[in-house]
């Protein structure tokens, strides 16, 4: 099983790479169902991973 920190720094780095190489994200501007998906994933990670955290007071 993968840790918080491990799943957000592969789910950033796949939605980085898909925004490079895909060509409606990256020459149309607009944002193609697979990369809404992959945004979706990142962004679950990243609340997954700040709810691991203590919180400082």
């Amino acid at each position: 099983m993968t840790s918080p920190e491990d799943a957000l720094q592969e789910t950033r780095a796949a939605y980085e790479e898909h925004a490079r190489t895909c060509r409606q994200c990256h020459y149309d501007g607009a944002r193609c169902a697979v990369s809404k998906l992959l945004l979706r994933a990142y962004n679950n990670a990243r609340r997954a991973q700040a709810r691991t955290r203590p919180a400082v007071h």
